[in-house]
């Protein structure tokens, strides 16, 4: 049954059956013993390429149960329960084993003596280079001899067969020369061997060492790795510190000696709002918050549009201490800049009547969960996306509907857009607000649940970020979401639907539906389709996020086009990676505007001034200043342990009266899930998705019915949308019917159909 092989070092293989579980119970497995390691294989042909497991025998424990089974166990690792054909066949392999084990403990003793040798030095590496370079000069040396001598003695013999007839004395004088060349080709053979046995001693003698010196190197540069990202990261601090510094110099120059001592302590803790924020107790932090104007730009901003502020900081704060009203005072005291000031009239005119809200600053950590990532994956290679059965341990606690929502996190660009008089300006905003919706995407590479069919969102930030907006999920299969947005001036609306294909390596989002947007005061209507997201990475590896490919914004009214390219990511690139450029041009081809920059920092802007043509290769522009259109915020304190969320991020799944019962923050595996309760959460999921599947049946099952009947059975029809014919595009699209926000207001929610358990 088994066999042994005359290799490098004693080998041991053959057939064992081996326990599975209690479903199969024993299989027959194809088991190597080599170099201390005990490994198996399904049979012989995949010792070429899979290994089913291997265990370590220099800290395993052997022993036997029966007549034919052996038990081998590894502490931390894993045990295994073997059979073998006979008693005399289990012998064999227990005898081998031992005396493999006494090998693999002998080697690790001689490896930790050799540890604590000194580390090899860079001079003895190069002389090691040297003396194996010399080495393989003389086999080179040898092969050379061996083919010569080789070819002069085959002449040799090629000669003695043409001759029929030889005399003694022709026949001595041709077999003493081929005895010759049989004697320097044995001689040369005898050299080329030495010379490679000489090759192998010094390379296996050296390969320890040399593992050891290599070793010792990757450790040093990773260590200069570390001090180098840590002092880019101490310059980058320094640099705040130092323009912060100058900030306050400057203050308090304008302020003069009149300043009060309370104005310069507070001016003193202002270095970074969301320092100042965290530093702060829990009662204070909400009451500031509660008072100010948190623009979508900055962490904090005060809020000084009414006169009677410290009235508001007074009522319910009686049992608080005169420190809590000093600190609010105090920060209504700094000075905003004429930006900040700006949109917070905006804000004003256009929310007069809605009272800010207390919006959360976090959500539970996100727990720590092993899970079997191959098992799940390897069934699912070639599948879209949206079929796979996957557990919440992939998910984030956001539905799609909120993905789509989180896209207005910078508004503002569309806010900016809308006061443009001039359409090329106003479309390189639009341009930085679809860039925009990818920064999140660098840090997230959880998987959003996937909508049931009816599931609606809405978003109401009228009173901070001046825009609401109501998604559905319009379709089951394809899956589809129909979304509509309306802010200060425009209104955005998109079907989203996307094509999915797990590679193994990667998994790769194609999005296949349009996003529109409207401009009231110009009444430019644009469209654009979103670029492909790649995730790499999904089985071994870190997980990373690459979003490429080329994006066409059109204004349908004047024919204006921005054309942004987001350039694939490569290793051996030059380029600034997650690069995004991009031109403005009108409808006759006149370039406008150039767009540089990245999806998950920022994108400057330029308005071209003359364009050179002169070079037979591609035109070069001449521009005016550039300057940003949009830039991505910091993420919040402690993000990495809430899934990467932005601000608006984490508050997009906090809980809310009022809103319909199809609202996906009233899902209960989502609502689990956020707080970390994965197993019940996984429960929800299935019963969710096997309630959704009957109803599938069932209406295809009517469907059925009523075409054997001859009648016509009426498809599923969404509750906020509509499907329509695009005016712009000609493309059938479904379309927001205007009916939410007053039913909300009248919470009339009959029309909803029943989709949670």
């Amino acid at each position: 049954m088994a066999e042994t092989r005359p290799q490098h070092q004693a080998q041991y293989r053959g057939w064992l059956y081996k326990w599975t579980n209690y479903l199969r119970g024993y299989q027959k497995r194809w088991f190597v013993l080599q170099n201390g390691l005990l490994s198996y294989y399904r049979n012989q042909a995949e010792m070429a390429h899979t290994c089913r497991g291997t265990i370590n025998l220099a800290n395993a424990f052997i022993h036997t149960e029966d007549s034919n089974t052996i038990v081998i166990s590894n502490s931390g690792s894993s045990t295994y329960y073997l059979k073998a054909t006979s008693e005399v066949e289990r012998q064999k392999w227990v005898t081998a084993l031992e005396l493999a084990k006494a090998e693999a403990v002998k080697m690790q003793d001689t490896e930790s003596d050799e540890e604590d040798q000194p580390q090899p030095d860079k001079n003895e590496l190069q002389n090691t280079v040297k003396l194996l370079m010399s080495k393989l000069e003389d086999m080179t040396t040898c092969n050379d001899l061996i083919a010569k001598h080789g070819s002069a003695l085959q002449r040799a013999l090629s000669e003695l067969e043409s001759m029929e007839i030889l005399t003694n004395t022709e026949h001595g004088s041709k077999a003493k020369v081929i005895n010759e060349r049989a004697t320097m080709f044995r001689i040369t053979s005898n050299a080329m061997i030495n010379a490679c046995t000489e090759y192998l001693d010094v390379a296996q003698s050296q390969t320890k060492r040399l593992q050891k010196l290599f070793d010792y190197e990757h450790e040093q540069r990773m260590k200069l790795e570390d001090m180098v990202e840590q002092l880019a990261k101490e310059q980058v601090s320094l640099e705040v510190q130092a323009k912060k510094s100058l900030h306050l110099q400057k203050n308090g120059k304008e302020k003069g000696t009149t300043g009060s001592d309370e104005d310069d302590f507070f001016d003193a803790l202002d270095y970074h709002a969301d320092e100042f924020e965290v530093a702060l107790p829990h009662e204070i932090m909400t009451h500031r918050r509660m008072l100010s104007d948190t623009s979508e730009d900055s962490h904090i901003i005060p809020d000084d549009r009414s006169s009677n502020g410290s009235d508001t900081e007074q009522d319910g704060q009686e049992a608080r201490s005169s420190a809590v009203a000093t600190v609010v005072k105090s920060t209504h005291k700094r000075n905003l800049s004429q930006e900040s000031i700006r949109r917070t009239e905006s804000v004003e005119s256009s929310s007069s009547t809605s009272q800010k809200r207390f919006r959360r600053p976090l959500i539970p950590p996100k727990p720590s969960y092993s899970l079997n990532l191959w098992s799940i994956m390897k069934n699912c290679i070639g599948k879209e996306l949206s079929k796979i059965p996957m557990p919440v341990n992939f998910n984030e606690p956001l539905s799609m509907l909120q993905r789509l929502s989180e896209d207005f996190e910078y508004s503002r660009c569309l806010d900016r857009a809308a006061e443009c008089e001039d359409s090329a300006e106003q479309l390189a905003y639009l341009a930085a607000f679809t860039i925009s919706s990818y920064s999140t995407t660098t840090n997230r590479s959880t998987k959003p649940f996937n909508p049931l069919l009816g599931e609606t969102y809405e978003c109401d930030r009228t009173d901070d970020y001046g825009w609401k907006s109501i998604a559905e999920q319009v379709s089951h299969h394809p899956p589809t979401a129909a979304l509509h947005t309306e802010g200060r001036g425009w209104a955005v609306w998109q079907e989203f639907t996307m094509a999915s294909k797990f590679r193994g390596k990667y998994l790769q989002i194609i999005p296949l539906g349009i996003s529109h947007a409207k401009f009231t005061k110009s009444g430019n209507h644009y469209t654009w389709r979103k670029v492909t997201t790649t995730v790499h990475n999904i089985i071994v590896g870190k997980l990373w996020v690459d979003n490429h490919g080329e994006m066409d914004i059109i204004n349908h009214k004047n024919g204006d086009k921005c054309h942004l390219k987001f350039s694939t990511y490569s290793y051996f690139s030059r380029d600034i990676p997650r690069k995004v450029t991009g031109v403005v041009t009108t409808k006759e081809g006149d370039a406008k505007w150039v767009l540089t920059g990245t999806w998950d920092k920022k994108m400057e802007g330029a308005k071209i001034l003359h364009v050179d043509e002169s070079n037979k290769g591609k035109p070069v522009f001449e521009t005016g200043p550039h300057f940003t259109l949009w830039e991505k915020k910091p993420l919040p304190p402690g993000a990495e342990k809430m899934y990467f969320f932005t601000r608006l991020a984490l508050e997009l799944n906090e809980p809310e009266d009022g809103v319909a019962p199809t609202d996906c923050r009233i899902r209960p595996d989502q609502r689990l899930m956020e707080d970390g309760k994965w197993d019940e959460a996984n429960k929800y999921k299935v019963q969710l998705e096997d309630k959704q599947r009957a109803a599938r049946k069932k209406r295809e099952l009517e469907a059925e019915e009523a075409k054997k009947k001859g009648e016509d059975y009426p498809p599923y029809t969404p509750t906020w949308f509509v499907r329509k014919t695009d005016s712009a595009t000609g493309n059938p699209i479904h379309m927001y019917n205007g009916q939410y926000w007053d039913c909300k207001q009248k919470q009339d929610w009959n029309r909803c159909p029943e989709i949670f358990l």
